[in-house]
């Protein structure tokens, strides 16, 4: 699993025009699986992820975590995060995670991470998605499971 953190002011997913999801200060998470990738794996990041201290606070500009600024997370599904160019210059995916169990794995980590802090928003899986986001910091982080 490996996850893109992106500390945000803002940031949303539009579909054909229309906002389906967004979140104001907090955190955009673009998720890509591999053929590895299990439940176990989505608990491990969930835990990591809403235990990041990425957020200011009043003694330091990194020190806070989402729950400590009561922020919004949102996660997107992109399996092109496990694109190779290694050989070529045309993205090979044979390390990303087959659709269909992509799929379920993503909806378990969705739902591993609501359980552990409710304000989460997601994109849609498989989608044509436009995500836009207003990075702040700029703080990017990449996580690897």
């Amino acid at each position: 699993m490996r996850l893109v953190v992106q500390r945000v002011s803002r940031a949303a997913v539009e579909i054909e025009g229309r906002v389906v999801a967004s979140c104001d200060e907090g955190m955009l998470v673009l998720v890509g699986l591999t053929h590895t990738d299990t439940p176990a794996t989505a608990d491990a990041a969930a835990k990591k992820l809403l235990a990041l201290r990425i957020f200011k606070d009043e003694l330091k500009p990194i020190n806070a975590s989402l729950k400590d600024i009561s922020g919004t997370i949102l996660l997107v599904s992109q399996f092109t995060l496990y694109g190779s160019v290694k050989q070529g210059n045309r993205p090979s995916f044979v390390e990303a995670m087959a659709p269909d169990q992509a799929e379920r794995l993503f909806e378990y980590f969705c739902q591993a991470v609501k359980k552990l802090y409710p304000k989460v928003q997601t994109g849609v899986f498989g989608a044509d998605m436009q995500v836009s986001l207003l990075n702040d910091g700029p703080v990017t982080l990449i996580l690897e499971f």
